[in-house]
């Protein structure tokens, strides 16, 4: 079975064209979502595997969004992955620091990537549809 993905950003384009290179290998991306608001909204009615952050979500702090999916979600910490177009050395100590999984640039962004990062490394993971 497909991992089960939330995409958590405030750009359209880039919501786009992440929903389709990771649908291209072989996730089943199954929301997206532009505020914090409506991200803790999509997590408790989707239930997804993993769900993918920007750290800037327009005048939110995807930081501070994934403290809250901590503190009012049942979203274990392992499913968050950070994600950015800075550095992650620009970002280290603040990745550490938050309770989620990993960070993960955006010029990095491959479904193999959010794989090992999240565990699905089974037999079968590299040709689930």
């Amino acid at each position: 079975m497909a991992l089960r993905c939330l995409i958590v950003d405030d750009s359209p384009h880039f919501l786009d064209a992440a929903r389709a290179l990771l649908e291209r290998g072989g996730l089943r991306v199954i929301g997206v979502a532009s505020t914090t608001e409506e991200a803790l909204r999509r997590v408790e009615e989707l239930k997804p595997d993993v769900v993918l952050v920007d750290i800037e979500l327009g005048q939110e702090s995807g930081f501070e969004l994934a403290r809250r999916f901590q503190s009012e979600t049942t979203l274990d910490r392992s499913k968050v992955i950070l994600i950015s177009t800075y550095a992650e050395e620009d970002l280290e100590d603040m990745v550490t620091a938050a309770p989620v999984a990993a960070f993960l640039s955006k010029s990095h962004l491959s479904v193999r990537e959010i794989r090992e990062i999240v565990g699905d490394t089974g037999p079968n993971a590299s040709q689930r549809p």
